[in-house]
């Protein structure tokens, strides 16, 4: 059973957290780019121009959160936390820190062999097969994603000439539990992806008034006899999941923009 409360939270988020050789006077800027692949996580960090500001952190490891340059414009990069609660408290946290802004996106898996591997998903709708969701809106079966930013991402898209795919995706908070049955149910009510996270920042960021956008790029295939790992693992086509931080980064200019 889950409560919900129209009430404050009792404990409030804080800041980020710092290191001894951190300024704990930065104001992150307020537009950030989430990414769920620790290796293209530190893939940008080699190759752009980025400073470590600060972490996020959990009681078993911890998360770099960086300023990254990017054509003459400054946002802030963090290295998502899988999963609802992660994700949640992440977006809390960077957003007591000043960020009022999210682009997030991953890797997900899909309900529809049709989609190859690695192409482009934009989620409007996720139903809520995860817990955290609850207790920042109201019970429901699913909520709307990106209420804005679509036009403005397909744009980009256009422009790079990349195919994508618009549906529903459905979220869960337990993928050894992805059944057969389940996999059935979701692909009937429209679902084309799952992955862990989605309707949690739509949910967060709604009850908070914040501003975001999340896609996802295909990895394994849930359609078929036998699971298909594809490009799951973060190595694995690398190369092309660094057009997908472009991707990102080229959202960032454009909501800098619209400010």
């Amino acid at each position: 059973m889950i409560i919900f409360s129209k009430e404050e939270g009792f404990i409030k988020p804080k800041e980020i957290k710092f290191h001894e050789n951190h300024d704990p006077n930065i104001k992150l800027p307020s537009i950030a780019v989430g990414v769920f692949s620790r290796h293209l996580f530190h893939d940008i960090i080699l190759k752009f121009n980025c400073r470590e500001v600060g972490y996020l952190s959990c009681a078993s490891f911890e998360r770099g959160v960086y300023i990254i340059n990017y054509k003459n414009s400054l946002f802030t990069l963090f290295l998502a936390g899988a999963g609802g609660s992660h994700i949640a408290a992440d977006i809390e946290e960077l957003n007591a820190s000043g960020v009022s802004k999210f682009i997030i996106f991953g890797n997900c898996g899909v309900l529809d062999s049709k989609i190859s591997d690695c192409e482009i998903i934009i989620p409007n709708k996720a139903f809520r097969d995860e817990g955290t969701s609850y207790h920042y809106i109201e019970a429901s079966d699913s909520i709307l994603l990106n209420p804005k930013y679509k036009d403005e991402f397909i744009d980009i898209l256009n422009k790079y000439d990349f195919s994508y795919h618009e549906g529903a995706t459905w979220t869960t908070d337990a993928f050894y539990r992805e059944t057969r049955d389940k996999i059935d149910y979701f692909k009937k009510n429209g679902a084309i992806t799952v992955e862990m996270e989605g309707s949690v920042i739509g949910a967060v960021c709604k009850y908070k008034n914040l501003d975001y956008f999340t896609f996802y790029h295909a990895g394994d295939n849930l359609d078929s006899e036998t699971w298909e790992e594809r490009s799951l693992s973060g190595l694995v086509k690398l190369d092309k999941k660094q057009e997908f931080a472009l991707l990102a980064f080229e959202l960032a200019i454009v909501l800098n923009k619209l400010k």
